[in-house]
């Protein structure tokens, strides 16, 4: 992962590169190991490194052998060795698994971001058209932005985050997920098109758990590319427990068949082998407040598929203190982001300073099947799907946008195989008839992800988690870092925003006006860190459906199927 930006046609290029270096200089912290920049005509593309497969050759900006088209990507495309054999006419200059898309530029044109299997946000400048690509992964892992400025109509700036973009741009978006942009006609084009996107078509396949399980392994595989130290955020729940389990034994498996051979790329190879150069034994890294569920989770877990375990604790004082870089850092106000992200955001500090570059985290599990507890309050089948869809078409506002800038913020990268394009494509076509959560007929949250690495009747294969894990009840990780923390975050608020001061809406808020006063606090704390109305344009709230009678408050305290229920009334 990396960061980049980049400014098309900007008529005074030469006067403009040195801010153009400045604003890149501001999402260093996402490439701290090298900087380039390329000028052609009116177009400047800038790259800050993360170097993590390509080491000693992946400089980017990326040329062609005649330099006329120029790329900088932020990513990772895990494709890349099946890429390179389809590609095997063009010179390939580095090792890095982002310079393919120079080729499949060339091949397919706009069309390319189809033939790729990763996470990425690039910008790709082909200087005789004078033109300018730029495309977003499917989901929107990577997060991506554009804008424009009324002072110069005719340019185009993208930037890996808003804070590139705040002092030139007076109007930005969130750049859509599973989109082309083409400057010759000015417009995006939605290139994932994939069977389950219409909300209202609800699919009628049967669950098979079989291709579940073997999907997913196959996602989190392809994500282990890599030339350096990687490890698992592990909190205990589902989600991060099985990714967790699935890496060690692919770890086991990769450093047992002798593949740290440095002639061979960071991969997975047509026949389903792993490559990778990091450590034989996976590290997991977990955090919480002292005693916090998810701790003891964790440890249980580690314990369990035997990772080299790293437990880290901070204090309520230590988040409350953090809370305004994490805001300048996330570049939301939104309270369910930023209580989540603060823990993610202190652990990935302490695990950069353990020499770790790149984590597995579990995001869009939640999404997939429905796991979050309010989807217990769906009325019917049809409703729960539709809910699904749009928060999985939501996750780059919300937890990918999280997962990637709290832990980007320290340069380290964070890998999501729950969001694999084909894993995406088995289970969003199920049945929403299986993923219904019935208590009382024991089907929990998440039961078809459950039992599809439940291995009671399989006595050949060895448990992927305890059963007591495997089967714990969904904790939002705001909650299980310690349910202390939220209650916290509420009564800091209630003494920093008195009630006169919660009385006053802001103009410039129009109708996004806060509803309690830790998110009165949080907007105040953004507004002061980007002042510029086009930044809070770009932020999307995450709060429960109201009209199934969910709590407006996000903890997942609030269900009603909790086990430590808030009655809200």
């Amino acid at each position: 992962m990396c960061g980049i930006f980049a400014a098309y046609r900007q008529e005074y290029i030469a006067e403009f590169k040195p801010k153009a270096l400045q604003y890149a200089k501001r999402i260093r912290h996402r490439g701290p190991d090298w900087s380039g920049n390329v000028t052609k005509n009116s177009t400047i593309l800038c790259h800050e490194r993360l170097s993590i497969v390509g080491l000693d050759s992946g400089a980017q900006p990326i040329t062609n052998e005649d330099e006329s088209l120029i790329l900088a990507v932020n990513g990772e495309i895990y494709n890349q060795i099946h890429l390179r054999a389809e590609c095997s006419d063009y010179k390939f200059k580095t090792l890095s698994d982002c310079e393919p898309i120079i080729p499949m530029y060339q091949k397919f044109d706009i069309d390319a971001p189809k033939h790729l299997d990763g996470m990425f946000g690039f910008v790709l400048y082909d200087a005789p058209k004078d033109r300018i690509i730029a495309a977003r992964d499917p989901i929107g892992v990577v997060t991506l932005y554009m804008g424009k400025s009324s002072k110069s109509p005719e340019t185009r700036y993208f930037a890996s985050e808003l804070k590139c973009l705040v002092d030139e741009c007076d109007e930005i978006i969130a750049f859509p997920p599973g989109h082309v942009y083409d400057s010759v006609t000015d417009k995006f084009t939605r290139y994932f098109q994939p069977s389950w996107w219409d909300e209202d078509r609800i699919p009628t396949e049967p669950v098979d758990y079989k291709k579940v399980r073997e999907t997913l392994e196959l996602a989190v595989r392809k994500r282990l590319m890599a030339e350096v130290p990687y490890g698992v955020l592990l909190s205990g729940g589902l989600d991060s427990s099985l990714i967790a389990s699935i890496a060690a034994r692919e770890t086991a498996k990769a450093a047992s068949a002798g593949d740290e051979d440095d002639d061979k790329l960071a991969g997975v190879d047509d026949a389903g082998h792993l490559h990778a150069h990091g450590w034989s034994k996976l590290h997991s890294f977990a955090v919480g407040l002292p005693g916090a569920p998810d701790l003891l989770a964790a440890r249980k877990v580690a314990s369990f598929i035997n990772t080299i375990h790293h437990e880290h604790t901070f204090t309520l004082e230590e988040g409350i203190d953090a809370l305004s870089d994490v805001i300048y850092h996330l570049e939301t106000y939104d309270v369910t982001t930023i209580r989540a992200s603060t823990p993610m955001f202190l652990l990935s500090r302490k695990i950069k300073a353990q020499g770790v570059k790149m984590v597995l985290s579990g995001e869009g599990s939640d999404e997939i099947f429905g796991g979050y507890l309010y989807f217990g309050s769906a009325p019917n089948a049809q409703e729960f799907h539709t809910e699904c869809v749009k928060r999985v078409k939501n996750l780059h506002l919300a937890d990918c946008l999280r997962a990637n800038k709290s832990t980007m913020a320290w340069g380290l990268e964070a890998r999501v195989p729950f969001l694999d394009k084909e894993f995406l494509n088995v289970c969003m076509n199920i049945n929403p008839e299986e993923k219904l959560i019935k208590p009382k007929e024991g089907r929990i949250e998440k039961y078809i992800l459950r039992k599809a690495f439940d291995t009671t009747d399989e006595p050949d294969v060895k448990p992927y988690l305890p059963e007591e894990i495997l089967w714990r009840q969904k904790e939002q990780f705001s909650d299980g870092v310690g349910y202390s923390w939220i209650d916290c975050l509420k009564d800091t608020a209630e003494k920093t925003i008195s009630d006169e001061q919660f009385k006053i809406a802001k103009p410039e808020w129009g109708d996004d006006i806060p509803t309690t006063k830790e998110a009165y606090w949080y907007r105040c704390m953004f507004d002061e860190l980007f002042p510029s109305k086009a930044a809070a344009e770009t932020v999307m709230r995450w709060i429960p459906k109201a009209d199934w009678g969910c709590a407006e408050d996000p903890s997942g305290r609030y269900a009603k199927l909790h086990d430590q229920h808030i009655d809200d009334n």
